[in-house]
Order: C-alpha cells, then structure tokens, then sequence
C-alpha cells in the first residue's frame, strides 16, 4: 500500500506569472536546482519553503500544493 503524495502546481503558477525559475529561487532564498526538484516532484520542500514559494507567487499555500492519495488507516 503506497501512502500520499504530494503534487504541485509551481510550474504552471510561475508561467502564470511570467516568472522564471531563477527569479523565484532569488525570492525564496534557494537555488534554482531546488525550484526545479521541486517542481519535478523528485523532492518535497519543508512546510517553511512550500509557505515561501507560495508568497513569492501570491496565492495560497493549498493552491500550489496538494496531497493526492490517502493517509495510512490508524
């Protein structure tokens, strides 16, 4: 049984807003290699960096990223 995953919405928001990939690293204060993990999914950023991005793309937390699949049964 495989556990969540969480998914993003980063690439789509950054084009939205004419941002490159280097110009949102710059505002939350990563690199640019971490931006791209990231949006590849090959890695999950801390809770404080998901807030980050999400401010540097002015939408909300929950918008930029989202859980799919199911939390283990307790």
């Amino acid at each position: 049984m495989s556990g969540p995953i969480l998914k993003n919405s980063i690439r789509k928001l950054r084009f939205d807003k004419n941002m490159t990939q280097e110009e949102l690293a710059l505002r939350c204060g990563v690199s640019r290699q971490t931006i791209m993990s990231i949006e590849r999914g090959q890695t999950n950023p801390s809770v404080l960096l998901a807030y980050k991005i999400s401010a540097a793309l002015e939408v909300e937390v929950s918008l930029a990223f989202q859980m799919e699949g199911n939390l283990a049964p307790v």
